[in-house]
């Protein structure tokens, strides 16, 4: 019995292994010409764009920070030697016209200089009296009296300049605009001098970008260029113009500094931007960014078709503007654009549509 079944399953196994060559012949088959038709055949499934002539904006793109236009700066500096009592503002903040911005307490010396120019003023005030009197007996000249009086006009002015900056007491330093703290480089309890900088101020509608430029490009830009600006992370543009294209290159960087307008409160100062400066038009075939390939070697190409059939077309790309590029090369203004599936072909490849744009 157990002889009969292990013959049983012996056959068993051999008709199944038999059944699966037949398949794999049936289903593959052993003839290589049938092999090399059925790669003749294969195609591509792809998505194609008409090719069409046009104009883009021929622009420079650089980079820069958003701060106050030079010409516009409002820099306030300590009248006199003062300690710092007291910060009102922090960086960046918005002030109106008025608004108290730090408070000065005069130092010793000013208290000192203050109260000695009090005392100048009152003995001159008090010789200008006596001689009035002095002259009204006869027993003063004339000259005598206006030398008085002069010492006496000094000696008010004096100490009205010093009551003016501050020296009398603690004084608030107020804003004398409407503007933006765009540099704060004192803190509380700081010793100042006469002239140290407290802070700058910057009119909110006179801010502009600072970029850099190459001097190769910087040299087609002028004033008045339109300006597509974007904050860097942001997908959100503004319109500016160029006010100012240097005519040095700055040693630091190399590059020339090109300065741009922005609309009033579209950035913030210290914020960093894209610019993309039109310096013209480039006149060429306009495709979407996705038909651009680069190939080995570094060439740029695109592919088209021309009955169903691939041809691999190199090009050079005269500019970018958004998501379109603009192209020159031997093409076929009739022949349709690869744009989805054309990493997949090669010259002379058959191709069929999922879908024409």
């Amino acid at each position: 019995m157990r002889s009969r079944s292990l013959a049983t399953l012996t056959l068993a196994t051999l008709a199944a292994c038999l059944a699966s060559v037949l398949w794999i012949d049936l289903v593959f088959g052993d003839d290589e010409s049938g092999g090399e038709s059925s790669t003749a055949n294969a195609s591509v499934l792809v998505q194609e764009t008409a090719l069409r002539v046009g104009v883009l904006p021929q622009t420079v793109t650089a980079y820069g920070t958003v701060q106050a236009d030079a010409s516009a700066r409002n820099t306030l500096m300590a009248p006199v030697a003062a300690r710092v009592g007291a910060v009102y503002v922090h960086l960046g903040q918005e002030v109106a016209r008025g608004a108290p911005l730090l408070q000065l307490v005069p130092t010793a010396p000013t208290a000192s200089a203050y109260s000695q120019a009090v005392v100048a003023l009152k003995v001159a005030s008090d010789a200008t009296r006596r001689l009035q009197q002095l002259l009204g007996e006869q027993l003063a000249t004339r000259q005598q009296l206006a030398d008085a009086q002069k010492s006496e006009s000094d000696a008010r002015a004096a100490l009205g300049a010093l009551t003016k900056q501050g020296a009398s007491g603690p004084a608030s330093v107020r804003a004398p605009l409407h503007a933006i703290v765009t540099a704060l480089p004192i803190a509380t309890g700081a010793l100042v001098t006469e002239g140290t900088q407290l802070l700058e101020l910057a009119p909110p509608g006179e801010l502009v970008l600072l970029v850099g430029v190459v001097p190769a490009q910087a040299r087609a830009i002028r004033a008045g260029d339109a300006t597509e600006v974007r904050p860097v992370g942001s997908a959100q543009s503004v319109s500016g113009r160029v006010v100012l294209r240097g005519a040095v290159v700055d040693a630091t960087t190399g590059l020339v500094p090109v300065q741009i307008s922005l609309p009033q409160g579209a950035l913030f100062p210290g914020e960093t931007a894209q610019a993309a400066i039109t310096i013209g038009q480039v006149h060429g075939y306009i495709v979407p960014h996705p038909a651009i390939l680069v190939d080995e070697s570094g060439d740029t190409y695109i592919v088209q078709t021309q009955k169903m059939i691939a041809r691999i077309v190199h090009v050079r790309v005269l500019g970018t503007h958004g998501a379109e590029d603009i192209i020159a090369g031997p093409l076929d203004a009739a022949a349709p654009v690869v744009l989805a599936g054309n990493h997949q072909l090669q010259d002379g490849m058959k191709v069929r549509l999922s879908d024409t744009r």
